[in-house]
């Protein structure tokens, strides 16, 4: 009989007519499918009336309205014998949910999938930085930590993962494309800390032509602009690939990342990638990321580096070793059942 496994997200959870379960980060999609096959897995979340684009194929998900219910689910199912509890990312909502577990003895891991510090930051100033602080120097003690970068741990022991939601689809029929025909793309959701209405306003009036794929729905940018084109796109079978086939190069705008999988995704599909000064981290080992600064200057140059040396840069990226879903999850596996 498999052990309980207890998944605590800050995710907002949308329940459609059917009584079927959204979400909008893919990775509250995939990892609690992925660990369902070790463990009989339990989602709890927040109740979103907004609806959501990817549908979470499980049955146990509770999603509460308040952070009274959402505690008091977490606290009556510790008579359960057997079960574990992983956190994903520190919110003030998962934050409580870790001191509840922590009075009542309960082991439980917390999966830092970013820099929380830069992120409240970039939302708050310094008040969210000292705010996350608080969260997070409570939050460990006591925990086990699971991180996507060693930086996140911030010295503290824990185990270090490769996130991905590559398959062996991603890596086969890779299509080639005119670089002298320039089309941006952007994948991901629209938000302060993901410097996309920064983005917006470099390219304002500009000649590059911009795509933006998210899975939010009715997203609007505050100022219209004639050469970004939004679409909300429910990503199912990795149909998402065809985007990156569709462009010529792919721009992470963040101004916080840690170990952002769209950028696997692009190299993956033979796209390079450019990212700001902020996150020039994310680049590592991998060929094909190109770091600028963040001014339509510096992202003229390094789009024109790029197009006049599409091939040769298509061909390092080639060598890259990118990690895969199945390894992602076999990572977390191994670390919950230890």
């Amino acid at each position: 009989m498999k052990d309980k496994l207890f998944i605590i997200s800050n995710e907002s959870i949308y329940i459609d007519k059917n009584n079927r379960f959204f979400c909008d980060n893919l990775d509250l999609k995939s990892i609690p499918e992925g660990l369902n096959k070790y463990f009989e897995v339990n989602i709890i979340g927040r109740y979103s009336n907004k609806k959501r684009t990817k549908k979470i194929e499980l049955k146990k998900i509770n999603v509460y309205k308040n952070i009274f219910t959402y505690l008091y689910y977490i606290f009556k199912n510790f008579t359960e014998q057997k079960s574990k509890y992983l956190i994903i990312s520190l919110s003030p909502y998962t934050f409580l949910a870790s001191i509840l577990l922590k009075l009542f003895l309960k082991r439980h891991f917390i999966y830092l999938r970013s820099d929380g510090y830069e992120e409240y930051k970039s939302i708050l100033g310094n008040l969210g930085k000292l705010i996350y602080h608080l969260m997070f120097s409570i939050s460990v003690f006591r925990a086990n930590l699971i991180a996507c970068r060693e930086h996140l741990l911030r010295k503290n022991k824990g185990n270090v993962v490769n996130p991905s939601q590559l398959n062996e689809n991603w890596f086969k029929d890779q299509k080639k494309i005119n670089p002298q025909t320039i089309k941006l793309l952007y994948v991901g959701r629209i938000r302060v800390e993901k410097g996309i209405f920064s983005l917006a306003e470099i390219l304002k009036d500009k000649d590059y032509n911009l795509t933006i794929v998210t899975p939010e729905l009715d997203i609007v940018l505050k100022e219209k602009n004639k050469n970004i084109n939004i679409i909300s796109f429910e990503n199912y079978n990795d149909s998402i690939m065809k985007f990156y086939d569709e462009h010529t190069i792919f721009i992470l705008p963040s101004y916080t990342e840690a170990h952002p999988q769209v950028l696997d995704e692009s190299l993956a599909r033979l796209r390079p990638v450019i990212v700001f000064n902020e996150i020039k981290h994310v680049k590592r080992d991998r060929e094909g990321v190109f770091v600028c600064e963040r001014n339509f200057q510096s992202l003229k140059k390094t789009i024109n580096y790029i197009t006049n040396n599409y091939q040769i840069i298509i061909d390092k990226i080639k060598v890259n070793k990118l990690p895969t879903k199945k390894n992602f999850i076999d990572e977390l596996k191994n670390i919950l059942t230890d």
